[in-house]
């Protein structure tokens, strides 16, 4: 890319599946002069961020940090770190995103037991229960929010039967983190990672982690060195910790932004933030099915801030996704596997979720449908989620 792409980069509305809409504060943040990565305000930052991360998943774990690396090296860190050759893990697949872990995990050489669900379902704890009862196993990994389909995990069940046979439970939460409840501690979660660009709102490249003692334990008793060097956590910890020992150059900018990033958050306040993600979701969800689309996750297990949404017969994706884009500066999300094609995954992640984006979507979808020769009732969607919005 060349100067003078850059200077006529256009300014979207993201409502994608990531990443989203990033706060002017945090933009500023990437812009304040770089130091050292052991510079000792350096290493301020990252204990207040550490802080922050801690408040934000709800844990007072020890080794809680932000991994140099997108939502992807958070999932392959927390899999390489916690299995060796030979062990079992069983992963909770209903979408992308579970997929990938056994992708992972089987690159480590583990045993995976594949949970499967149908796209836009969840797992059940009797699923867990099922396979747990055949042989022991020494994690159980779920998709809190699968970001193919659009469904919400619940984990408090599952986590108390993982523990009841002797298994860690692994959950990511790229999606979820800062735009709906997660309480590590509380609901039992061993391993939890994140992204930061998503419901955070900082720029991609930082993956929020953490690990409980318990985790950990079996992290540092592992007969053979953790498959990454880059990812290993018994070194990246002594970074972090007060040791403060070289491990990479971290990337000093992106910490900044998550810093602010994670101090908006707090000042907005925690359950603020998810009761806004809540409400405007429903919003949009009633909106959308006001105009006849149909939603394709599983009703009672919808995430608010992430709507994968059905594309009518004989509606052109790319027509309408190109349109928005070029005519409006609106990102909207495709489907990805068994829904490519047949889906959008409409965002409504942190600075993205706010009830102007809600109306426009819902406006813009109306507009292009009709153009198509979809019949939808004049405004149908936008009185709903109007609506929905009182209330």
């Amino acid at each position: 890319m060349n100067a003078s792409t850059l200077n006529h980069l256009p300014t979207r509305i993201l409502m994608g599946p990531g990443p989203s809409n990033v706060h002017p504060r945090v933009l500023k943040a990437m812009a304040t002069p770089v130091i050292g990565h052991l510079d000792p305000m350096f290493l301020k930052v990252m204990d207040e961020t550490r802080e922050n991360l801690r408040l934000l998943f709800r844990t007072k774990n020890h080794f809680t940090i932000a991994i140099s690396g997108t939502g992807s090296a958070g999932m392959e860190a927390a899999i390489v770190n916690i299995l060796e050759p030979g062990d079992r893990i069983m992963i909770g697949v209903a979408g992308v995103f579970g997929e990938r872990m056994c992708d992972v995990a089987g690159r480590c050489g583990a045993e995976v037991a594949r949970i499967e669900a149908a796209w836009g379902d969840i797992i059940t704890p009797e699923q867990i229960a099922a396979e747990l009862k055949k042989q022991p196993t020494k994690v159980v990994a779920v998709v809190h929010a699968e970001t193919s389909t659009g469904a919400h995990q619940p984990l408090q069940e599952i986590a108390k039967i993982a523990h009841e046979h002797g298994a860690l439970l692994l959950v990511d939460a790229v999606t979820s983190l800062g735009g709906c409840e997660i309480s590590v501690d509380d609901w039992g979660i061993d391993i939890c990672y994140s992204g930061a660009q998503k419901c955070i709102s900082c720029p991609p490249g930082l993956a929020p982690i953490t690990f409980n003692e318990r985790a950990m334990e079996a992290v540092r008793a592992r007969k053979t060195k953790v498959q990454s060097w880059y990812l290993d956590m018994t070194m990246i910890e002594r970074y972090w910790g007060e040791e403060r020992f070289y491990h990479h150059t971290a990337p000093i900018s992106m910490l900044y932004a998550l810093a602010e990033a994670l101090n908006i958050i707090m000042e907005e306040g925690l359950e603020a933030r998810w009761q806004r993600h809540a409400r405007l979701g429903a919003a949009l969800h009633k909106g959308l099915e006001a105009m006849g689309l149909k939603l394709l996750a599983k009703q009672g297990h919808r995430l608010p801030m992430l709507t994968s949404v059905g594309i009518p017969e004989g509606v052109d994706d790319l027509v309408v996704r190109r349109s928005l884009l070029a005519d409006l500066n609106i990102e909207l999300g495709g489907g990805l596997g068994a829904f490519k094609g047949k889906a959008w995954r409409v965002g409504l992640m942190g600075e993205s979720c706010c009830q102007a984006n809600v109306l426009l979507i819902l406006s813009a979808l109306e507009a292009l449908l009709c153009a198509q020769g979809i019949t939808i009732p004049p405004g149908a969607g936008i009185t709903k989620a109007a609506e929905a919005l009182k209330t």
